[in-house]
């Protein structure tokens, strides 16, 4: 939140006629008391905890018991799970669980946190709510059924299909564009029918409501408002200000002698829950108007209050969380193929599940809307990074076991102290559920090396000179991995390599080293060009400026111009000169400007890889560099399929220290004719065509959009694909051009910023990675969704020192590969260690004998999540329903004995769930729907484009 809040007992919300209603009878108004413990912006969550969440659930509990009048709904999990599990006494936790009987306290959402919408994947926002409702459902045996998403800055339309999918019943959110929020609010428009995926259309449709102008965050252009439509102290703020001019404090108790000054025209307040809101207007059962697939951003409150900074904001945490979320990815899947088909070592189950469950509760609390985003103050933003980090290390330490109780005996590890290391061990896991065909990098100390496979066998491998590490050698390793499987590697100092034999070594690399060029405002570009190709491109460099000049594509038999190169937007930082831009806000008062006046350019060529290292000097005196880009193209050796890795550009940037006040671009200047229109994702999961709108003002700022893994900008002929691996700002300010912001240094004076240190002074040096993708629609359509997959979850490399003899490896062929089709992910392979049972029934019957707490983790029960990853019509293949086998897919764990769908977090038997129907038209209401009835349970399933589906697997004991 950018605006002061501070939390009180509680903080009322009150929903007057809904909009759309076309009835002209009173209706009822809910005063909704909630707890929104949006205070992580500025405090740390122990801090948070100590001075808000524990007296606010005790307090709650205490006066929710004095009046059966009173009701309160609790929002985010992780603070009510650590009052829970550390402050709460016996006899609170006896009248919680009245309470929840009665109906008088309400847990909407349900998750660790309420998750940003713009800048988080969706399979971070799904980790956070199964945890969450995981936790809800072990402790009371209750599963959400509404959302209450007031606070992210803009609205995603990934969100309907996700909560739809979770078994809620209806969607309340509140931040979108002010004028978008006037225009609707004026139609009665402001509820609706979502559905979000264009694929999934009515199948996964929700009810939506958007709040109005005069409930929460208003704008400041109307009077009264201050910003603000609830003040978060207690005092709340109406469209029509009392005749005494009077606002009524809100902690004070409703009586007959005030009662006035909350209601008009007949209408009576009650105090509710989200779902008694909800359940009265459902009843109602009137016809509502349908929304598509169109999402909700970007966010502005005021022209020139754009919320687009923070799809950039702290750039470094954005990308250690995508990277906590990887590591916990394939630590789950690595750690369920230990358990199955039996554990073969000396590991501790219950240990195991420790360090994952630590990983997952970092990854989840970081998805929180002042969090991923970067608009938290910098000792909340060390908390975060505190927490990533231990996660991430205590999974490494799980994979590092894993390993080794796979090869020992087989391969000594160095001793501590005496002589160094014989050589090097590398373990690679693939986590993904298909063969992967990649190149992986590690760093090494001497400039000639051997590398062997489990068979003793030489790897086509590469030796070049490290970029990062002095004195250091970077090693490249082509490696093809099946489906969630090993390969091991030895890498030992190749004999003579000091005199400079390389046989049967990695073959070393050689630099061409082209001077600095100066920037020139009107260069003869092209008449010295340099090409470095592979089987699919031919990227043609300009020796007069060092600069990308064009890129040939095979497939279509195509050039097309490719300039690259970095821009600065220089902004305000004094509110008395004008708008500001701060974590949140993008308020860029002119056009970008080039950063950089000299290019420096080396070619390092190879066998497997030829790297293309530029260097951007502010000047052509400076002596440090601030901006690189590193490009990679891969060679593939005969035998080896790798349509993915030949059809991509790796590229690695270094952005930083920046001058204060400037926010760093990459822009990409091509000859499509795109005409200003570019293509962006909502969380990795479905994409929005982003077309250039003119403003008044602000017209730069209201035109970036967010990029969480991919975009793309076309015309008649070609498509150019960007793969991220974090959230970017990205737009198309000119024709042909796309530039994607990378990094941001900033300070003003503005009283609230400086407060509360939020003024992201971030001096951090970062390095972004995107991949780019250049052909026709039909070939980059087929393979954009499997390389943001590839990009998102590379192998994992468990990288150690051997000692004495290069011993003998266990083979591919010991452990066998999960695969699946090429357009369905796997999800997530896990043993979650839940501790309830999946029948309802009986789980809701030994909550109430009181047997909680006494069942051990069920190692037993696997979680299974499928994800098709295409569009109906994306691909004329690809796009197509697929048949699976669960008992052949997973044969590799043991025999299947049964399989359970369940709801997207886990909660609910989907034969059991039935979710609520809106009147849409006529004769139609949700569930008219053109995806066959499936028949319960069986191991054969067939998903349908976008489809994501959740089953509990079991299987046969040992």
């Amino acid at each position: 939140m950018r605006q002061l809040r501070w939390l009180p007992l509680l903080a009322p919300l009150l929903l007057l006629r809904p909009p759309g209603v076309q009835s002209a009878d009173p209706i009822q108004a809910f005063v909704v008391p909630h707890s929104h413990m949006d205070v992580g912006w500025v405090y740390t969550v122990q801090e948070s905890m100590q001075a808000y969440a524990a007296n606010v659930y005790t307090s709650v509990v205490e006066e929710l018991a004095r009046g059966q009048q009173r009701r309160f709904i609790a929002v985010e999990q992780e603070f009510f799970r650590l009052w829970w599990d550390g402050v709460a006494s016996d006899q609170q936790k006896h009248q919680v669980r009245q309470l929840l009987e009665e109906g008088r306290l309400e847990f909407v959402i349900g998750g660790q946190v309420m998750h940003d919408e713009a800048v988080t994947h969706l399979d971070d926002q799904i980790l956070q709510l199964t945890e969450g409702h995981g936790f809800l459902y072990e402790t009371f045996g209750i599963r959400p059924q509404f959302s209450w998403h007031v606070d992210p800055f803009g609205a995603s339309a990934t969100t309907p299909t996700l909560f739809a999918l979770a078994g809620f019943n209806a969607h309340l959110g509140s931040r979108i564009d002010y004028d978008l929020k006037a225009a609707m609010q004026e139609a009665r428009g402001l509820q609706f029918v979502w559905r979000g995926s264009p694929s999934l259309s009515e199948q996964q449709e929700i009810f939506t409501h958007i709040m109005d102008q005069y409930s929460y965050c208003t704008p400041s252009h109307i009077p009264f408002s201050n910003r603000s439509g609830f003040y978060w102290n207690g005092v709340a703020v109406f469209p029509k200000p009392p005749p005494d001019g009077v606002y009524p404090n809100m902690s004070e108790p409703i009586t007959p002698a005030n009662i006035n000054l909350y209601a008009e025209l007949g209408v009576s307040v009650q105090y509710a829950t989200l779902g008694d809101y909800f359940r009265a207007l459902h009843t109602l059962n009137v016809t509502w108007r349908v929304r598509d697939h169109h999402d909700f951003l970007p966010y502005s409150t005021e022209p020139f209050q754009a919320w687009t900074g923070f799809y950039t904001s702290r750039s470094a945490l954005k990308g250690l969380a995508r990277r906590a979320s990887a590591l916990l990815y394939a630590g789950e899947s690595m750690f369920t193929r230990y358990m199955w088909p039996a554990p073969r070592g000396h590991l501790d189950p219950a240990w195991a599940l420790q360090q994952l469950q630590q990983l997952r509760w970092a990854v989840s609390e970081v998805q929180h809307h002042d969090a991923i985003t970067g608009t938290e103050s910098p000792k909340v933003r060390d908390m975060y990074v505190t927490h990533l980090a231990a996660g991430m290390l205590g999974v490494r330490k799980l994979m590092a076991s894993i390993v080794l109780d796979k090869l020992q005996p087989q391969a000594p590890m160095a001793a501590s102290s005496g002589a160094g290391p014989a050589g090097h061990f590398a373990s690679v896991y693939n986590p993904l559920a298909w063969t992967v065909t990649t190149i992986v990098t590690l760093t090494v100390g001497f400039p000639g090396v051997c590398v062997t496979d489990e068979a003793g066998h030489p790897v086509p491998s590469q030796i070049q000179n490290s970029t990062e590490t002095p004195s250091a050698y970077d090693l490249l390793i082509l490696t093809m991995i099946p489906g969630l499987s090993y390969r091991h590697y030895s890498i030992r100092p190749a004999a003579g390599a000091q005199e400079g034999t390389q046989e049967p070594a990695a073959t070393v690399a050689s630099t061409l080293q082209f001077g600095r060029r100066l920037r020139r405002r009107t260069s003869p570009a092209g008449r010295h060009l340099v090409p470095v190709a592979n089987d699919c491109y031919i990227v043609l460099l300009d020796q007069d400026t060092n600069l990308m000049h064009s890129i040939w594509e095979r497939h279509s038999n195509r050039t097309v111009r490719v300039t690259q190169e970095f821009l600065e937007y220089h902004v305000n930082g004094d509110v008395k000169q004008g708008p500001i831009s701060d974590n949140y806000l993008f308020t860029p008062g002119k056009a970008a400007v080039p950063a950089w006046e000299a290019v420096g350019m080396e070619i390092v060529a190879g066998q497997l890889v030829t790297e293309i290292r530029q260097y951007f000097y502010r000047n052509m005196t400076a002596r440090n560099y601030t901006y690189a880009i590193r490009s990679r193209l891969t060679h593939m050796p005969q035998g080896h399929d790798g349509e993915l890795l030949c059809h991509r550009i790796e590229q690695e940037y270094r952005a930083g220290p920046l001058q204060l006040n400037r926010e760093a671009v990459l822009r990409t200047s091509t000859s499509l004719n795109n005409q200003q229109v570019i293509y962006s994702d909502n969380n990795g999961y479905q994409m929005q065509r982003r077309p250039y709108l003119s403003y008044v003002n602000n017209s730069i700022a209201r035109n970036y959009y967010p990029m969480v893994q991919s975009a793309f900008m076309e015309d008649d002929e070609s498509r150019l694909v960007l793969l991220s691996e974090r959230a970017h700002g990205i737009s198309s300010q000119e024709n042909g051009q796309v530039e994607v912001m990378l990094h941001r240094r900033l300070s003003n004076n503005f009283d609230w910023d400086l407060g509360y240190n939020l003024t992201l002074n971030d001096t951090s040096v970062v390095h972004p990675v995107l991949w780019l993708l250049l052909g026709s629609w039909s070939l980059t359509a087929a393979l954009r969704q499997r390389s943001a997959v590839a990009l998102q979850h590379r192998p994992v490399v468990l990288f150690g020192d051997l000692a004495g003899t290069v011993p003998k490896l266990p083979g591919p062929q010991q452990q066998e590969a999960v695969t699946l089709p090429p357009n369905l992910h796997l999800q997530i392979l896990s043993i979650p260690g839940w501790r309830y049972s999946s029948n309802h029934t009986e789980h809701t019957q030994n909550l109430r004998k009181g047997h909680r707490g006494e069942a051990q983790a069920d190692l037993r029960r696997v979680l299974l999540r499928l994800h098709h990853l295409y569009e109906v019509g994306e691909d004329p293949v690809l796009s197509q329903p697929v048949t699976v086998n669960l008992e052949a897919v997973l044969q590799a764990l043991r025999s299947v004995v049964a399989v359970e769908e369940r709801s997207l977090t886990g909660t609910w038997d989907v034969g059991m769930l039935h979710r609520w129907s809106w009147r849409t038209g006529p004769g139609r209401r949700r569930g008219d729907t053109t995806f066959p009835s499936r028949p319960p349970g069986g191991p054969i399933i067939t998903v349908y484009p976008k489809e994501i589906r959740t089953f509990f697997v079991h299987f046969q004991q040992q």
